[in-house]
């Protein structure tokens, strides 16, 4: 991915200015009262199947990932979309990482960890 998107991190000041380069975000539209969110057609394709493949792979390894996906199933949405969901909060942890020159670590995605209490039984 980073042989993709690059490792000049003044290109992507913000996580989404990194969704954005990555080719992950969605356009959105208005006009007046009425707004629209569509696919994002005018991209360059290799860093969005690059964050796409990354995303799909790691929803059978971070339990975060695969709860993304399954409530994007869950909403109805098919495979290529959910996966651009989740495709679309990887960009935000990877920031992150960026940014502090550290690797991901599980211990420290607070979104994981709330999962992972939510999972256990409560003490008695």
């Amino acid at each position: 991915m980073l042989a993709e998107i690059g490792d000049c991190r003044a290109r992507s000041p913000d996580p989404s200015a990194l969704a954005c380069l990555a080719g992950v975000a969605p356009s959105t539209r208005q006009c007046g009262k009425h707004k629209s969110v569509d696919f994002r057609w005018a991209v360059n394709k290799q860093p969005r199947d690059a964050v796409c493949d990354f995303a799909a792979d790691s929803r059978r390894a971070d339990p975060w990932a695969a709860k993304l996906y399954d409530d994007a199933i869950a909403r109805g949405k098919d495979h290529p979309h959910a996966t651009r969901i989740l495709a679309r909060a990887w960009p935000y942890v990877i920031w992150h990482c960026r940014q502090d020159g550290t690797a991901y670590d599980p211990a420290k995605h607070g979104a994981l960890q709330a999962l992972l209490r939510q999972d256990q039984p409560a003490a008695a």
